[in-house]
């Protein structure tokens, strides 16, 4: 019973390590604000569609709809804005590192509010995964493209990025205590999105030049932009609250945290471009951590 949430955990890592490649060109012609709006309307109608056909509504424990409101504003719209501003402010090397804090924010998270306490190799398993990823993502600097923000420019590329890592565990551990109630994870993941949907939408009529749509829509477009959305928003995200309503906070966090990892081998297998030494290094340095969680 402890391996399958572990897999799915670990299954979302891979799922949203395919997203971030799959989703560079769809973003970048459509705006960030557009490219999230047409995914979070099309994924919540297929996750709605699901928990239809699988009859997963009469689980939902209405008593929590305070968690679910709260899961959608934070863990997905203000989560999702706030990574955007990091990722065009600071790039994608400091923008993966300053996410992977969502795992110690979980633990902390968890513990003020749920009580959960780890072992020690757990912790200790926890550190040397987020350290792998740390040197995983060390690993793809450019010191030629990457530019140097001055003091005010830093103070804001950390604002943002611990904003989104805080809302991003903060919106998948609201959902605990309601799957704890009887909610299934789907149903709970499906709730998430329609509300994210909704908030969005009523964003979206706001007059603003940040709503406005880039390139036009193409059907090519759109499936370049759905592709990403479904296996980001649909697999990945249901796998990792499967994983948060079976196991410890902080450790589903840490195993689903893992996507920059991931994305080396993505890449390798699109570019036919092996990873670096310290690429690897920390890839094995996060696969040890993962291998003390599960056997300690």
């Amino acid at each position: 019973m402890f391996v399958l949430p572990v897999l799915t955990a670990i299954g979302a890592s891979a799922g949203w390590a395919c997203g971030i490649v799959l989703a560079q060109t769809p973003a970048r012609a459509l705006g960030a604000f557009e490219f999230t709006r047409i995914q979070l309307i099309a994924c919540s109608a297929v996750m709605a569609a699901l928990c239809t056909v699988f009859d997963l509504w009469p689980s939902i424990a209405w008593d929590y709809w305070p968690h679910f409101a709260a899961s959608s504003a934070f863990g997905v719209v203000l989560s999702n804005l706030a990574m955007i501003a990091c990722l065009r402010r600071g790039g994608a090397r400091r923008t993966e590192l300053l996410l992977a804090l969502k795992a110690p924010i979980a633990v902390v998270l968890a513990f003020l509010w749920l009580g959960e306490v780890l072992t020690g190799p757990d912790l200790a398993g926890i550190a040397m995964a987020l350290s792998g990823v740390v040197i995983a993502v060390q690993a793809n600097r450019d010191e030629g493209l990457e530019t140097k923000p001055g003091t005010a420019g830093l103070v804001a590329i950390i604002g943002f990025g611990l904003a989104s890592a805080a809302c991003q565990a903060a919106g998948f551990l609201l959902l605990k205590p309601a799957m704890a109630a009887g909610t299934e994870p789907l149903a709970a993941a499906a709730l998430r999105l329609l509300g994210a949907a909704f908030i969005i939408s009523i964003a979206s009529i706001w007059p603003t030049a940040a709503v406005r749509r880039g390139a036009e829509l193409t059907p090519p477009l759109l499936v370049q932009t759905l592709v990403p959305g479904i296996i980001g928003y649909v697999v990945a995200s249901s796998f990792l609250i499967y994983a948060f309503a079976t196991l410890n906070a902080g450790i589903a966090a840490v195993l689903g945290s893992l996507s920059p990892v991931f994305v080396l081998f993505v890449l390798w297998l699109k570019q036919r471009r092996m990873p670096n030494r310290q690429a690897l290094v920390g890839a094995s340095v996060t696969v040890s951590g993962i291998a003390v969680i599960l056997l300690y």
